[in-house]
């Protein structure tokens, strides 16, 4: 083999890898990294990147091209600018370029402000970060050097409580055997302290001078973002020491409770793990973003074809009126025929009609959304006291979705329940302990047990910790052998780190609370974990201390599904201990007592019947001789520099077999408060929840009893637990065709015969009579996911009400999440709190954060966070469903006012001789959509709502419009243009005929082009801020300021440019002197402004009159319902007043109907006003409501695409 020339030829025995030896690699195309200590020439060899970070975007000098290149990048930005310079041409522009470059340099002007303004933030965040201060040892010297001149090789010194400069190997430390402590609560949310340790042949290297003589190499793997592993080698005296991610030093973490450490940097600034992880979510779109991306292109197409009508009308106008003119209206110098002067027409038509979209809309739905994140930030009852938590919205582009959410899928443990661990009950060699019972040998309830088992014979114990059966404290006080060993196991295998602060006042700290829990109950029976060192565990047994030798840890990760440790006891005798799922366990002992298996096996099933989080506990002894040859085994494998973990798996597998079962542990996690409600409360608004778990089924199908998702009630819940494919796609079939079955005379008595195709299925199915609730495990759902069963799988579970799956991946969860996105045209929604949920949040279209126990990766990921589950109910039926009212009758309300303005232009153009000449005076055409109708739709869009907060709540199905895009689709927008171009045709056509004949006081004539343009601005501004008046639901303070406030603006302004003062100072922009003053002083003119108001309102008016009479919503009748309760409760207070005083009888017995008391103890009376209010409202509304629904079900929905005509029932 070909030794490399940088390495040392004493290395060449040791053999590195092949692959290793022939490469250089380069940054940007890295394959491997090496790393020579104190060797900066060596090192800058393969020009890695250095310690300086830079997440700033700009600089002074390349802010304003690039952020205007982003800006830019917007289509909409890009057709403003085209327009400006179309506007720039003298012979095709009929309007001033500042109409549209005022509004794009405002909006440039808003957006770069605020992209520099962050940008400011982001440098200033870098330079505090790069100018940090560390110790770098450079010639044998300690050295302060900023971070940033830090470079991969050095070695680098750390104190305690200091920040990690870049991601190190621990070469020694302050602490005995080379040990060090870390926090990682800026990589993964943890603040549990963890352990990191040297390697033993470096852990001596405490002393400078030995550490200036050390040239050790690093080989290892490339940047990668992978925080839980790293895979190297570290080459010197000849020999080769195996590396793991144990032995590094994260960029991020804070070192604690240790004096000094030395470090080899091995990553620096960009190739850290820290900055490898922060690369960009993927950015969301709402659907209606992407109906308005569509919508605006229709638009474009509609205003080119106005433009082609007119530039036609043009040129035949030219041909046929226009040459006999040339006298008094001569062509321009560059128009030599009527085909060419249509030609430009196009272009001039193009200009004046292109305010249909005008800039203002992206800026002001940018400023809704902000205002709605606002409002979810400030909202005190999505604050969690307890916490000191806030709701926070992370994204202020999702929020309106938020009020279409039909598909939530959720974590279990942390998510709905607290992720707060209680040792509950336990099963050792067969006995179960953690009942207690009464006299008659029934079952004690929580609250009639007696006190809890008094632990004062133990000075080390948990004083928090509460225990209720005290024959297990007597069975160890007895000395019972199974007992004890079931006590030691727990005392010995876990990664607890222990802190003493005061004498016997232990302090605990677990990667995990489950870890923690454990270790905790093991001390308060007697058997208690003091310390640690890398080699030893000494525990507290019954008073007596007794170190263990530490052999080796094969630690948990969510394949093995199991931990172990190999100890060596004072004895000499070598055991291996081991704790993990029962499912995985079981597999893995030795032919033991069918009894005693039998037992546990009903010990752990009645356990997760009680919802409780079980664990298998087994061990085995091992002799010297196979011990010491297993540990060459793992040493070989550790040293591999290919598939290393595969290899560690397949040597832990071998020992973790033949083992001897001890027993099982139960743990409690309690659900968190109000996720019962919730849950019934999002159900009443048709959003179908699915818990997506790694717990066993037991557990999560008791959960599901416990939170309501699944009851008594239903009509099945069907278990899918085939472990092939053949036996899920069987479970599956048998499931639709119950279903099925048992509705056989669906809607008016259709009856189901023969075959069903896909689609016909999924319609029948989604139509199904009766609940039903679908549990699957996570072997099964490995192949329900497959591309030839998915489609089975989503009918089965869609049909169903609830889905539970089990034993599932965080891989799993984002693929079930991909495959309701991809087949059903429905928004969803993913909650969890953990980094295994990370996945699913960032794949479903609203992914939400829960600040709980478990760090905060998934709060990083999400969208929205908040800290207690209950929250997500306000999220969605208060602050989703008035962000999507607010956006849709924003948008609704824009695009009316817009076609209303714009299309006067072109009933103009057949009175105009087609020359593009405007109707409005200039300064009109450039304030309209950004000071006379901006604000007032901005505060409806903010601040409007249909009923108040707590109605929302008290009837959640008021949330389905916006599950089935009721408030805004292409139907809606269609009529939102029809009467604009209606409003457009009468505020045109009615000035028109007025002005023919009529005259002034004086009998002067009254038209003239100044006076018509005056009256029908006028009377533009009157009618839309009356139909906002009309369209606004919810008046404020801040409502009534800016609707009448923008009418006093637009009178300011427009006597204000017909003034002497601005004339004087500018005559040739402002000749119509007191036009504005004489035009409004004619009756004719403000009789003509009443008309036009009242036919163009009148039509609305008296179709919302005969809707709300006819065919009323649900939220008209919740209106109705809230104005009849102020009624009664007003003269409830009359009567009161005037009646019989001092009587001290209760009305109470005549105020209530017959069954309610019932009703309470059967628990059914979940948010039963909703229910009520179904019945209360009219048939039309219900029904239609549910029609509607139907056709969705049947045609969008449909996962096979509804190729065929779907039956009817």
């Amino acid at each position: 083999m070909t030794v490399p020339k940088e390495m040392p030829e004493k290395w060449a025995r040791t053999g590195a890898p092949p692959s290793w030896s022939q490469k250089k690699p380069s940054w940007g195309t890295e394959e491997e990294r090496r790393a020579r200590a104190n060797d900066r020439e060596y090192n800058e060899k393969f020009q890695y990147a250095s310690n300086c970070i830079k997440t700033s975007k700009y600089n002074i000098l390349t802010f304003l091209p690039v952020n205007l290149f982003e800006q830019f990048q917007e289509v909409a930005n890009t057709y403003f600018l085209f327009l400006l310079i179309l506007q720039l041409i003298p012979q095709i522009s009929s309007l001033s370029w500042f109409t549209t470059i005022v509004p794009l340099v405002l909006v440039l002007t808003i957006t770069a402000v605020k992209d520099a303004t962050d940008d400011y933030f982001r440098h200033k965040s870098d330079n505090q970060v790069n100018n940090r201060d560390s110790q770098v040892l450079i010639n044998g010297v300690l050295q302060r050097e900023q971070w940033m001149n830090v470079c991969v090789g050095d070695i680098i010194k750390l104190e305690n409580n200091q920040f990690v400069a870049a991601d190190l190997l621990l070469l020694s430390s302050s602490e005995p055997h080379g040990l060090c402590y870390i926090e990682t609560a800026e990589l993964d949310g943890e603040t549990n302290m963890k352990v990191r340790q040297a390697i033993p042949i470096t852990s001596e290297l405490g002393d400078i001078s030995k550490l200036a003589k050390f040239d050790g190499e690093v080989i290892c793997e490339p940047p990668n973002n992978k925080l839980d592993k790293f895979s190297g080698t570290l080459y010197w005296k000849e020999n080769k020491f195996p590396l793991s991610n144990q032995n590094m030093l994260l960029r991020g973490c804070v070192l604690r409770n240790t004096e000094w450490c030395f470090g080899l940097v091995i990553f620096a600034g960009p190739d850290t793990k820290l900055m490898q992880n922060s690369g960009r979510t993927k950015f969301k779109r709402t659907s209606i973003d992407r109906l308005m991306n569509t919508l605006v292109l229709w638009i474009f197409g509609f205003l080119v074809c106005m433009g082609v009508i007119l530039a036609i009308g043009n040129a035949i106008w030219e041909h046929e009126v226009g040459t006999r003119f040339q006298v008094y209206l001569p062509w321009d110098e560059a128009v030599d025929s009527a085909f060419f002067s249509g030609f430009l027409s196009f272009w001039s038509y193009i200009i004046i009609l292109n305010t249909v979209v005008p800039i203002s809309l992206y800026v002001s739905v940018e400023v809704i959304r902000l205002g709605h994140s606002y409002f979810i930030n400030w909202d005190k009852k999505m604050f969690c006291m307890k916490k000191r938590t806030p709701a926070e919205a992370r994204t202020t582009t999702l929020n309106e979705e938020l009020g279409q959410v039909e598909y939530i899928f959720s974590d279990k443990t942390g998510t709905l329940t607290q992720n707060i661990m209680v040792f509950n009950k336990c099963s050792i060699n067969g006995h179960s302990y953690g009942d207690v019972f009464d006299v008659l040998g029934h079952k004690a309830e929580l609250g009639e047990r007696p006190a809890p088992v008094d632990f004062s014979f133990n000075p080390l114990a948990d004083k928090t910790f509460l225990f209720w059966d005290p024959s297990l404290l007597e069975a160890v006080k007895m000395g019972d052998p199974h007992t004890h060993e079931f006590f030691r196991l727990l005392s010995l295998c876990h990664t607890v780190m222990s802190e003493e602060k005061d004498e016997g006042e232990l302090y605990y700290k677990a990667q995990s609370p489950d870890e923690g829990a454990l270790v905790t109950a093991a001390r308060n029976f007697g058997f208690v974990f003091r310390s640690r060192t890398p080699k030893t565990i000494t525990v507290h047994e019954l008073g007596t201390a007794i170190t263990y030798q530490l052999l080796a840890i094969l630690d948990f990760n969510n394949i093995r599904k199991r931990m172990s440790v190999i100890v060596r006891n004072p004895e000499g005798k070598i055991r291996l201990y081991c704790k993990g799922a029962d499912t995985i366990l079981l597999d893995r002992l030795r032919p033991c007592s069918q009894e005693l298996l039998s037992s546990t096996t009903d010990h752990l099933n009645e356990y997760a019947g009680d919802g409780l989080r079980t664990l298998l506990l087994a061990y085995k002894d091992l002799d010297e001789e196979y011990y010491e040859g297993w540990a060459r085994r793992r040493l070989q494998a550790s040293l591999a520099h290919d598939s290393r973990e595969d290899r560690l798996a397949s040597v832990y597998e071998e020992v973790e077999s033949d083992l001897m079962l001890l027993g099982a542990t139960a743990i409690e996690d309690k659900l968190q408060q109000g996720v019962p409600e919730t849950i019934a409360l999002l159900t009443l608004a048709n959003i179908k929840i699915w818990v997506l778990t790694g717990d066993k089924q037991e557990t999560a199908v008791n959960i599901g009893y416990s939170c309501k998702m699944l009851t008594d009630d239903m009509t099945e819940v069907f278990i899918v637990t085939g472990h092939t494919v053949l036996e899920v796609r069987e479970e599956l079939r048998k499931a639709r065709e119950k279903m099925v079955d048992s509705s056989h005379t669906v809607g008016n008595g259709f009856t189901y015969q023969g075959k069903l195709s896909s689609s016909k299925l999924t319609s029948v199915l989604e139509a199904v009579a009766g609940e039903y609730a679908l549990v699957i495990n996570g072997h099964s759902l490995a192949h329900a996911l497959e591309a030839d069963m998915e489609l089975e799988f989503l009918e089965t579970a869609c049909a169903c009400k609830a889905v539970i799956c089990c034993r599932v991946t965080p891989l799993q969860k984002a693929q079930v999440v991909e495959l309701v996105k991809k087949y059903k045209k429905a928004v969803t929604l993913a909650i969890g709190d953990g980094a295994n949920d990370v996945s699913m949040i960032k794949t479903a279209h609203i992914g939400v954060g829960i600040s709980g126990q478990e760090g905060i990766q998934a709060v990083l990921a999400s969208d929205y966070s908040f800290s207690q589950f209950k929250f997500l109910q306000r999220l969605l039926l208060v602050h989703g469903r008035w962000s999507y009212l607010r956006m849709c009758k924003f948008l609704c309300y824009f695009f009316y006012k817009n076609f209303a303005f714009t299309m006067v232009h072109f009933w103009f153009g057949f009175f105009c001789g087609f020359s593009a000449q405007t109707v409005y005076d200039q300064y009109f055409i450039t304030l309209y959509n950004i000071v006379y109708t901006s604000l007032p739709v901005l505060a409806m869009g903010v601040f409007d709502q249909d009923v108040p907060e707590q109605r929302s709540m008290e009837y959640p199905k008021l949330y389905e419009p916006g599950q089935l895009n009721l408030l805004f689709n292409k139907r809606e927008f269609f009529i939102c243009i029809a009467q604009g171009i209606y409003t457009s045709v009468l505020m045109f056509f009615i000035p028109y005929g007025v002005f023919a004949e009529a005259t002034r006081d004086d009998g002067t004539q009254l038209a003239d082009y100044q006076s018509f343009a005056v009256t029908v601005a006028t009377s533009l501004v009157i009618v839309v801020s009356v139909q906002i008046g009309l369209d606004t639901g919810y008046w404020t303070a801040i409502n009534h300021f800016f609707i009448w406030g923008s009418l006093a603006v637009y009178f300011a302004i427009l006597f204000a440019m017909h003034s002497d003062g601005l004339f004087d100072m500018f005559p040739n922009q402002f000749r119509f002197v007191g036009n504005a003053q004489n035009t409004l002083a004619q009756p004719t003119v403000w009789l003509t402004i009443v008309l036009t108001t009242a036919v163009c309102i009148m039509p609305v008016v008296a179709f919302r009159f005969l809707r709300l009479s006819l065919k009323p919503d649900l939220s008209d009748t919740v209106r109705y319902t809230q104005l009849v309760r102020k009624k009664q409760k007003a003269q409830h207070r009359c009567m009161r007043r005037v009646g019989r005083t001092g009587s001290r009888r209760s009305g109470y017995a005549f105020s209530h109907q017959e069954g309610f008391g019932e009703l309470i103890m059967s628990g059914k009376n979940m948010r039963l006003s909703s229910l009520a209010l179904s019945s209360f409202s009219t048939r039309s509304s219900s029904s239609w409501i549910e029609s509607l629904r139907r056709k969705k079900s049947d045609g969008a929905n449909s996962p096979s695409g509804g190729a065929e005509k779907p039956f009817k029932g």
